[in-house]
């Protein structure tokens, strides 16, 4: 059976596509722990793939297991590099309780977009969800939005993890792409469809006399 590096090494004369810094950016990592096991899953372009704390260590475990999963190829980096980077990701991990199977394994957003002014977009599975940046940093309105909008209710973190969680998802997002006419888009015409979130309630018509 080959080695790690002689693994990549074969793909990479086959032709593998190989990801520069800016290009590789993992959506989040998540350390589960239970049953006196460690467990790590690394949340890159909808895929989820575990590792074992050895395999995160190892850069060619690491760079590995990512192309055998997602089909591309993490850069290399310098070893001291790859440490520090590895030990940040493990500082930055989401801790969630494994129980038999993980607490959220069915829920994972696909990308978070800024569209600036404290406008964000959650896109999950084909569904757009607009948010604001108070309210996407609070659980109780995160959950309750995704379950009106999507349809799925996410899991319910403790508030640190959540703060976590969040502000990995924002130190990654998206910039949009300029749209004619949203420079002069306003809080309160993107708010127009969640006055839920806005504070604002819809008001009943006056009634009409006969």
């Amino acid at each position: 059976m080959p080695t790690d590096s002689q693994y990549i090494l074969e793909r990479i004369k086959q032709g593998c596509v190989m990801l520069s810094d800016d290009e590789f950016v993992i959506d989040r990592l998540v350390k589960y722990f239970g049953n006196g096991r460690i467990r790590w899953h690394v949340e890159f372009r909808g895929h989820r793939i575990e590792l074992t704390t050895s395999q995160l260590k190892k850069q060619p475990a690491f760079r590995r297991k990512i192309l055998e999963q997602a089909g591309v190829l993490p850069p290399q980096r310098a070893g001291a590099s790859y440490r520090r980077w590895a030990l940040d990701l493990r500082k930055n991990a989401i801790e969630l309780p494994w129980r038999d199977r993980p607490v959220d394994a069915d829920f994972a957003i696909d990308r978070l977009t800024s569209h600036g002014d404290g406008r964000w977009t959650v896109e999950y599975q084909g569904k757009s969800i607009k948010f604001t940046s108070i309210k996407l940093r609070k659980q109780v309105s995160f959950r309750k939005r995704m379950l009106a909008k999507a349809k799925v209710l996410p899991p319910e973190l403790a508030p640190s993890a959540y703060r976590k969680w969040m502000d990995w998802l924002i130190h990654n997002a998206s910039e949009a792409a300029p749209v004619a006419g949203e420079a002069s888009m306003t809080e309160k015409s993107w708010l127009d469809d969640l006055p839920e979130l806005a504070g604002w309630q819809n008001e009943a018509p006056p009634q009409g006399t006969s």
